[in-house]
């Protein structure tokens, strides 16, 4: 049997890259799949229904059950007819995919409102939208007897653990959703409900966008040579995360090839006592030597 028969699933962002690819895996492991994307283009503008359909045709002709949905996530609304969508085709909703995204670059100096308003729209509140209605009907079910094991899998970023030059707006939504899932966790778990973080490094439209990324995210030519950056590396996790009887819940993961990085943010690097309060003479003698050296994860990511 396979491991997510029987399971629902809504991954966002679907029509291409990671989302692809997580919608494919679940619907292979046996989940009935709602392949939402609005087929926008990297900045978040236009829309194009076609990418969701070939997934969704993808996954028919493997003998799957999917949708295709062009619902907009950050629409408070429009992300409730998601959940619904879902539940009155498929019967039920057991697994909401966070993944939807769009960039817009730029130093923070130089950056506009809008820029910022863009992509703290789409990343941080397309994850908070349909995570909310997704909720309520899981709570609604839940008073109502009915058992729970559900599963939200939100996706975050490097850039989020560690800052990213030109992408202000891109790392504060992608650290706001580990806040997010987390908070999640706490107010749901009490009916049947898990929420995860995922950080994927993967071979984009995203990630092929920013400067360089060409020759840094090429393929290997030998299609005998594992391809580090192929984003189905990553699914896996997804499917695992989906699974009904799956023990995380609260986690942070980064994923890379076959690397799979466990992380636990924030984490306390000293702690330092003081009789009474602390005054300017006694930060100068004891905080500095306990200042973390700038950046340590940043050199840790740059080798995976």
């Amino acid at each position: 049997m396979a491991r997510l028969e029987n399971r629902v699933a809504i991954v966002t962002g679907a029509g291409r890259g990671l989302g692809r690819a997580h919608a494919l895996h679940l619907a292979h492991q046996g989940a009935a799949v709602v392949v939402n994307d609005l087929g926008a283009a990297l900045d978040g503008s236009g829309a194009d229904a076609s990418a969701a359909q070939q997934v969704v045709a993808e996954i028919e002709a493997a003998g799957g059950r999917a949708i295709a949905s062009g619902h907009d996530v950050s629409d408070w609304q429009q992300a409730a007819a998601l959940i619904e969508l879902a539940v009155q085709t498929f019967g039920e909703l057991h697994v909401l995919v966070n993944n939807a995204g769009i960039l817009r670059d730029r130093t923070l100096a130089n950056m506009a409102e809008a820029e910022w308003d863009a992509v703290l729209r789409v990343h941080l509140k397309g994850h908070a939208a349909p995570t909310r209605h997704a909720l309520a009907h899981w709570r609604a079910r839940s008073k109502a007897g009915a058992p729970v094991a559900a599963s939200i899998i939100h996706t975050s970023s490097v850039a989020g653990f560690c800052g990213n030059f030109g992408q202000a707006n891109y790392a504060s939504a992608k650290l706001a959703v580990v806040a997010l899932s987390h908070t999640v966790a706490m107010e749901a778990g009490g009916y049947g409900v898990r929420s995860n973080v995922v950080s994927p490094s993967a071979r984009t439209r995203l990630a092929m966008s920013t400067p360089g990324a060409g020759d840094r995210l090429r393929p290997p030519e030998d299609a005998a040579v594992f391809d580090v950056l192929d984003p189905a590396n990553v699914s896996p996790l997804i499917g695992w995360l989906a699974e009904r009887d799956c023990p995380a819940n609260s986690q942070v993961f980064h994923v890379i090839g076959g690397r799979l990085v466990v992380l636990a943010i924030p984490t306390i690097a000293h702690v330092l006592e003081h009789d009474g309060r602390w005054t300017p003479e006694a930060l100068d003698a004891e905080l500095p030597s306990h200042l973390v050296p700038p950046l340590p994860l940043q050199a840790f990511f740059r080798q995976v």
